[in-house]
């Protein structure tokens, strides 16, 4: 939206989270909660953007200027409230459109209601517009007074709302957008609530409608307007999340066996056609191609699955992991920046890091890639349609070339040719008779063993 300026108000301290990580750093699906907000004034076009911090908070600040490098960023020192926040921003904000004024623990704001709230605003030529919601539990929660036509004239503390307005009336969310040209005489006209040593962002209402300005209020779903302050708040945003998470790839082709099991970062993207199967992790990074399939109990970050894929179950594919075309992964097998190109397997209990596998190859079970030294990382390579027999260890740096056979139960440390078979391990011995001999020695051990004497404590 053009003309469109965000303050974040990000300054809060958030003690009620009961650690030492800044509140708006909390991870929600695989962003911070200031993350979010982050992308929700990316995804409606906003033209610049404000975020007031505290000013002992450099994690916050890294964060933002992660997201957000153009952002401005200023500093609310002392904490006087909402009001005094945006008194903070005003210099940084532009003095033309629109101030949209969103909070930084306030992660679940969808795009399309900001932009209607926007749209509200500049329809009806308001000075100010507030974001209205109804939330199960609206305790606390201040109210939204409307005139008979409908017009926002008030925003009341629930200390000071009469019993109508409490149980008739939409909550106030704390969003709102404010015409720009209007907002320093309104924060000019702040006064202090002694009583909290705060000014009051809500306030300009009242002060709006006394200098006869119209304002206006639209009404959102409670869940967009659920803030976190604590973390049982956390935990409700991320199951609202999920939820909404979920039924977005469902509406798009995804198959989802068990939804409700189902944990999904915010940034997954999955093709239609996709069938994901219970108590499946995807993290943040994921992408899952068409009709691939992800069994159960597997878990997914930062990686790439092509078309046609097989993923376990009980896999995990770590970052940098790509899965090219009818590729398989299987049970109990671990990837980190491996590709398996098309039509490669890697079937059972396998791990594969820092390699490429080549295209219909084949990774026999209790195959690993031992790829760190104690110092670096290294590198393997199997070649196209080479086969690693079953409990091999391929020492990095390595490499097994095209078509090349690797005998179970060997050790690599050199290159293997293409089209050779290597087989790396001790000379099989057969000792006749021997069996019967060793049980009896063994068992005369475990008797003394048994018989011995702890030594004396001194």
């Amino acid at each position: 939206m053009t003309g469109l300026s965000v303050a974040v108000l990000a300054a809060g301290k958030g003690t009620r989270m009961r650690n030492a990580r800044p509140k708006v750093l909390h991870d929600l699906a695989g962003f911070s909660l200031i993350g979010h907000v982050l992308r929700t004034a990316d995804a409606i076009g906003a033209d610049s953007l404000v975020a007031v911090l505290a000013p002992d908070a450099p994690e916050v600040e890294a964060e933002v200027r992660r997201l957000r490098p153009d952002a401005a960023i200023v500093h609310q020192e002392p904490a006087l409230g909402t009001g005094h926040a945006l008194q903070v921003a005003l210099p940084a904000l532009r003095a033309e459109g629109t101030v949209l004024v969103l909070y930084g623990d306030t992660p679940l704001m969808m795009p399309a209601t900001l932009e209607s709230l926007v749209a509200r605003l500049r329809d009806e030529g308001a000075a100010v517009a507030v974001l209205g919601m109804r939330p199960p539990d609206p305790a606390g929660y201040g109210r939204l007074r409307l005139d008979g036509a409908g017009r926002l004239v008030a925003l009341v503390e629930a200390r000071d709302a009469d019993a109508d307005l409490l149980a008739t009336a939409a909550c106030n969310s704390g969003v709102m957008a404010i015409d720009a040209a209007r907002l320093r005489p309104l924060l000019g006209g702040l006064a202090l609530h002694a009583e909290k040593n705060e000014y009051y962002l809500t306030d300009i209402v009242a002060l709006a409608v006394a200098q006869g300005w119209r304002c206006a209020a639209i009404e959102a779903s409670w869940e967009e307007g659920h803030g976190v302050n604590s973390q049982a708040q956390l935990a409700e945003a991320m199951a609202i999340l999920q939820v909404r998470l979920r039924a977005a790839h469902m509406e798009n082709g995804v198959t989802l066996v068990a939804p409700e099991t189902v944990h999904l970062a915010a940034d997954a993207e999955i093709a239609p056609g996709v069938v994901i199967e219970p108590n499946v992790v995807l993290g943040p990074g994921v992408r899952v191609g068409e009709g691939a399939r992800i069994h159960a109990f597997s878990h997914l970050e930062g990686a790439f699955v092509g078309p046609g894929v097989a993923v376990g179950p009980f896999a995990r594919l770590r970052p940098g992991t790509v899965l090219e075309q009818g590729a398989r992964v299987g049970n109990f097998v671990e990837t980190k920046a491996a590709t398996l190109k098309t039509g490669a397997k890697a079937n059972h209990l396998t791990y594969l890091g820092d390699c490429e596998v080549g295209a219909g190859a084949n990774v026999g079970a209790g195959t690993i890639t031992c790829n760190y030294d104690g110092f670096s990382k290294h590198r393997t390579r199997i070649g196209d349609g080479a086969f690693i027999g079953s409990n091999a260890a391929l020492v990095a740096p390595v490499e097994v070339g095209d078509g090349a056979v690797v005998g179970a139960g060997s050790v690599v440390v050199q290159d293997v040719p293409a089209g050779a078979v290597a087989i790396a391990r001790g000379q099989q011995r057969n000792r006749e008779g021997a069996a019967p001999l060793l049980r009896e020695r063994l068992k005369v051990l475990r008797e003394r063993l048994k018989g011995r004497t702890p030594p004396a404590s001194g």
